[in-house]
């Protein structure tokens, strides 16, 4: 019986060789990330958080908004009172703990993600037009960038949330406007290097459109660093939804949100330590395996790196 071709037995076409260059390019980061202590526990983090913030209906034994007073402040269930119809306690509102750590996962992921979508868009747009244009283009937008830096961050969005009001959609946007100065530091700098390589005064000596250069021929070479810094910065933005949601400018009941959690469990830290530790842990927990996936990826897409290989 003859052999099989590994490629055909994953599916491919042996005589595509973009598909075979993607396959075997897959296998190599996935070999990378097994490797990788620290990239695989990220990833599992990641994953189980992933699952639980899309299957949080399921995985829910109440709904998050429901107001129990009679099983108010009630213990974990390995604890003396707890009961089995809330494994994970209750709050001082009777609400079930676990129900509400898992419909905080969807929060946390969809601001931390939106917020960086939004940062990382206006910063990639800036950072490449002020590197390929210079001039009074890169003068322009770089001192609004200082501007933006002189300001804190965290005073500019107490400001804005307080004058518009709170909710997930305005504070995605908040978030994602205030945050975008790195991107475009990173961005600049790498395009400054790249504009000068012989592929791209090629392209513009055969009369290519600006456009065309900087979307095919710049883009692609910034992508790794920009990748890297957004998975950087979602675990910064996952605490800043935290931390605005705690002072009760982020996001507001019904919707549940860590941050919340804390705030809410702050006064009973003593006598109920449950309902402030459960939701510190779950921000632990989901910032260190995006940290964790996020230095991977710095190091597989670091060209030093690869050069080590």
């Amino acid at each position: 019986m003859a052999g099989i071709n590994p490629i055909q037995a994953l599916g491919s076409d042996p005589d595509n060789p973009k598909q075979t260059l993607r396959l075997s390019a897959i296998g190599r980061v996935w070999k990378q990330l097994l490797r990788s202590k620290t990239g695989t526990v990220g990833a599992v983090l990641i994953l189980l958080v992933s699952l639980t913030a899309l299957f949080a209906p399921l995985l829910a034994t109440h709904n998050p908004a429901d107001i129990d007073p009679l099983n108010r402040l009630k213990p974990p269930i390995w604890l003396a009172g707890g009961v089995s119809e809330h494994w994970l306690g209750t709050d001082n509102l009777g609400r079930d703990m676990w129900s509400r750590i898992v419909y905080g996962a969807r929060v946390s992921l969809i601001v931390g993600i939106g917020a960086v979508l939004v940062s990382g868009t206006i910063g990639a747009i800036l950072g490449l037009l002020a590197g390929f244009y210079g001039k009074w283009v890169d003068a322009v937008i770089m001192r609004v960038a200082d501007a933006f830096l002189a300001i804190p961050a965290i005073l500019l969005m107490l400001v804005v949330l307080a004058v518009v009001g709170p909710g997930m959609t305005t504070l995605i946007f908040v978030i994602g406007v205030t945050n975008w100065v790195s991107y475009t530091r990173v961005v600049r700098g790498e395009v400054l290097s790249i504009k000068e390589r012989d592929f791209v005064k090629a392209a513009k000596a055969i009369g290519s459109k600006n456009s065309r250069i900087l979307l095919k021929h710049i883009l692609p070479n910034v992508l790794s660093s920009f990748i890297v810094i957004s998975g950087m910065n979602v675990a910064t933005t996952i605490i800043m939804e935290a931390s605005l949601s705690f002072l009760g400018l982020g996001i507001t009941p019904p919707a549940v949100s860590w941050g919340g959690m804390l705030s809410d469990g702050r006064q009973y830290v003593a006598t109920s330590w449950w309902v402030a530790t459960f939701p510190g842990l779950a921000i632990t927990i989901t910032v260190l395996g995006v940290i964790f996936l996020g230095d991977w990826l710095r190091d597989v897409l670091d060209p030093h790196m690869k050069a080590k290989e």
